[in-house]
């Protein structure tokens, strides 16, 4: 028997990447699986920032799964900095990354089976940051911080966890050179390692672990950065 053999996965962001990735992974495992994208395709087609379409999807859910097992929130923020992020932008931002988690787990509440899980997927860039980043660092923040806040208000119901990602590369390149060696691990990562993390959280392995954000990001968020040791320089 495959390992989530009877489980329902609904994943947002599915079409690509990571959560293609998510999703290809349960169904592997026996989980049936629900998709919200806004590409157009064989999944539910709705933007996640627009409530009407959330309180759709949800019914969509319940109707076809009847119970859901898994919630993984992955929708991909805007990215854009305080120099050119305007406050309609900056706010479509927040809710896709925040808003939208929180709504979405708010309407399966009334259906998910016993030992549900949350993936909230934040990013390493929830702690650091490159410039003019402002709109999708502050959504990977408060997903972060929304993760903690629903562990404990759902103890006992539903645990909730959330991933860091650090770089993953979506695009099936051979990325190699400094990009791949500047990295603890030696490589940049994939959206398998993700999904393969998403697993472990939403299994009974991980069955004392909630509230908790793992980052896997090749170990680049502990690489001490001074001007003039291995190799780097400062040219501000």
């Amino acid at each position: 028997m495959k390992a989530f053999e009877g489980k329902a996965a609904v994943i947002t962001g599915g079409a690509h990447g990571i959560g293609r990735a998510v999703a290809d992974a349960f169904l592997r495992e026996g989980a049936s699986v629900c998709i919200m994208d806004k590409q157009p395709g064989e999944w539910f087609v709705g933007d996640v920032s627009d409530k009407e379409s959330l309180e759709r999807f949800a019914e969509a859910v319940a109707a076809k799964c009847g119970h859901v097992d898994y919630l993984i929130n992955n929708a991909l923020p805007l990215m854009k900095g305080i120099d050119e992020c305007s406050w309609d932008e900056f706010s479509y931002a927040l809710a896709v990354g925040v808003t939208a988690p929180f709504y979405l787990t708010k309407l399966l509440m009334p259906h998910f089976a016993p030992g549900a899980s949350v993936i909230n997927i934040s990013s390493s860039r929830d702690r650091m940051s490159q410039p003019q980043t402002e709109s999708y660092t502050a959504a990977k923040g408060g997903i972060a911080a929304l993760t903690h806040a629903m562990a404990v208000s759902l103890a006992g119901k539903v645990r909730v966890n959330s991933i860091s990602p650090g770089w993953i590369d979506t695009t099936g390149s051979d990325i190699t050179g400094a990009d791949a060696l500047q990295q603890p691990a030696g490589r940049v990562g994939k959206p398998e390692d993700i999904a393969e993390m998403v697993l472990f959280l939403c299994s009974e392995k991980a069955g004392f672990i909630t509230g908790e954000n793992i980052c896997i990001d090749g170990g680049m968020t502990r690489l001490m950065i001074y001007h003039g040791e291995n190799g780097w320089e400062y040219r501000g």
